[in-house]
């Protein structure tokens, strides 16, 4: 199991800017797909956005389109998360996640995650 470790997030204003990164231990590493979920308190986690590893699909949640934006570098087996137009409604825990099993459709799937983030917040104030 990989060792995911994010950096980012904080506190922010609405309508700002923050980002979250998310690094996988080790020198081999070829998941399926990388993304994003987040838990707001009380709320069941959610998905935000992935990435396919090979060929770099992207995917997101239809209330993080346009304004969120995923990328990855597969050199540092690395993930980013920007996150712009910053809303409260954001406001959660975000968790990075890996998984070696996907399709096209759904390419991260909370179900096959196989390795997760501890989890940085992104508070966002009205």
């Amino acid at each position: 199991q990989k060792q995911l470790v994010e950096s980012g997030g904080g506190l922010v204003q609405a309508g700002g800017s923050l980002s979250v990164s998310c690094a996988a231990s080790g020198r081999t590493f070829s998941p399926y797909a990388m993304g994003w979920f987040r838990q707001a308190p009380g709320k069941e986690r959610e998905f935000v956005a992935a990435i396919r590893w090979s060929g770099g699909r992207t995917y997101y949640a239809d209330s993080v389109k346009g304004r969120f934006t995923i990328s990855r570098d597969n050199a540092k087996n690395t993930v980013y998360l920007q996150m712009n137009s910053l809303k409260p409604e954001d406001t959660a825990v975000y968790y990075c996640a890996a998984t070696l099993v996907g399709n096209y459709y759904v390419p991260l799937s909370s179900a096959n995650v196989a390795s997760w983030g501890q989890g940085t917040q992104v508070t966002v104030s009205s």
